[in-house]
């Protein structure tokens, strides 16, 4: 894989999935969808209370289960997902499929309306989960297409494309949300059903660049077994025990389980929480998210340019102390202008740490491991099971209290990965190699 290393085709090629994906980031998890399922699930007769299959939630939390469980699921399949990769050498073909099963969902999702519930939170489940697969094999080429002093840059580079890539169909969503008359809609429902609709062949559209640049492997022919089967928990199993031998590793780890936790539970609730809290509407809660999503560009980069000066668990050590703030601040908001000033400093944070994590994972990987697929399996499942717990956490303290209190309780969690970070800072061995992290 020597020869695509710092390839700017191959790296403009790899960036490009974060291009097609993100707008389902957006559009699905961030803005549309979330103020759409609020607005159809919120009903004079039931109020904030919706029936699944017979069982009655508040309708947020219900979302947020959902979503909790499709991670949930996730993060058990990665493992086994990952290892056929290895074994079979074509982790694109992987790509490929949560592709294609991620924007048929979306496109599913047109068809939902309150009446299509059950059907409409299994799409919006199993949309989830084919992002997940999709970023996971993803990540795992970026010590292939970068060397270690480019991965800080490469990996900004391409969240930097998610953020442009999605903002641009958010745009265009966005006109038909705000516009319907221009088009001749008179179905009040259509424009976020339609968003849904081309969001998932924005995905499946712009995914064909990097599925034709990214190296295909080698494939191996023989036939997977239930040996083969069992190595992707036994690879985790493998990589758990590397890194328990590398206390550095080990360290950055459970800091990004931490603050994992309340990072990604923020970014997919905010949008709810802005429409119960506050009440903004879908165009106020699209154009905010549309702020974010471009303050969170020039956020990737400086966290980028920072981490360069000072280091990365410096860096990450400042911007957790940000989301702690954040937290804080979500409890006690009140206004329209409170919001969207978390929100801007929220986009200017969320870039930053994804970016900065995914790339100092990268650095800590064993020099020269062919299988980078089974070591970002590790770093997806620890990811995976932060959002599960987050998503769980903050649905169970909103059903048993309120959304205010649910985004309190995520500080808990930041303050603990502030912890162990410091902890980190001052291990003797990454202060050996602070020339890198």
């Amino acid at each position: 894989m020597q020869d695509i290393k710092n390839n700017k085709r191959t790296i403009r090629g790899w960036a490009m999935f974060d291009w097609a994906n993100s707008a389902y980031n957006l559009v699905i998890t961030s803005t549309i969808f979330p103020a759409y399922y609020t607005i159809i699930t919120t009903t004079s007769e039931h109020g904030d209370k919706v029936s699944f299959f017979g069982r009655t939630f508040v309708n947020t939390a219900l979302s947020n289960y959902a979503l909790s469980a499709a991670y949930l699921v996730m993060a058990l399949l990665l493992p086994l997902l990952s290892s056929t990769a290895d074994f079979r050498g074509n982790k694109k073909v992987f790509m490929k499929l949560f592709t294609y099963v991620g924007g048929l969902a979306c496109i599913g999702l047109f068809f939902f309306k309150l009446e299509t519930l059950e059907i409409g939170i299994i799409c919006f489940a199993v949309a989830a989960m084919g992002y997940i697969g999709g970023v996971m094999f993803s990540n795992s080429y970026l010590p292939e297409i970068a060397s270690p002093d480019q991965q800080d840059r490469v990996s900004a580079q391409g969240f930097a494309y998610g953020y442009i890539g999605s903002v641009l169909l958010q745009i265009i969503c966005f006109v038909f949300v705000l516009k319907p008359e221009w088009f001749g809609i008179t179905d009040a429902s259509f424009p976020a059903r339609l968003s849904f609709l081309l969001v998932g062949v924005w995905w499946i559209l712009f995914a064909q660049i990097p599925f034709k640049v990214l190296p295909a492997g080698s494939p191996n022919k023989e036939k997977i077994n239930r040996q083969v089967i069992h190595s992707g928990y036994q690879e985790l199993a493998k990589v758990w025990r590397q890194v328990n031998t590398m206390k550095v590793m080990k360290r950055f780890l459970l800091a990004f389980f931490l603050y994992s936790v309340g990072v990604q539970t923020i970014m997919l609730v905010a949008a709810s929480f802005g429409e119960k809290v506050l009440h903004l509407g879908t165009s106020r809660l699209i154009a905010t998210i549309l702020i974010i999503q471009l303050v969170a560009i020039a956020g990737a980069y400086l966290m980028s340019s920072l981490a360069r000066r000072i280091g990365n668990v410096k860096v990450l050590i400042m911007v957790v102390v940000v989301w702690i703030g954040v937290c804080v601040a979500a409890y006690g908001i009140s206004t329209e202008n409170q919001f969207y000033i978390i929100a801007a400093l929220v986009g200017l944070i969320m870039g930053g740490i994804q970016s900065l994590s995914r790339s100092t994972y990268s650095k800590f990987l064993p020099e020269n491991t062919p299988d980078t697929a089974s070591f970002f399996s590790f770093y997806d499942v620890t990811e995976k099971l932060a959002i599960v717990l987050g998503l769980a956490a903050f649905a169970f303290i909103e059903e048993h209290s309120n959304i205010r209190n649910s985004a309190l309780g995520l500080s808990v969690f930041f303050v603990l990965g502030l912890i162990v970070l410091i902890v980190l800072l001052f291990t003797r061995e990454n202060r050996v190699n602070n020339s890198e992290v």
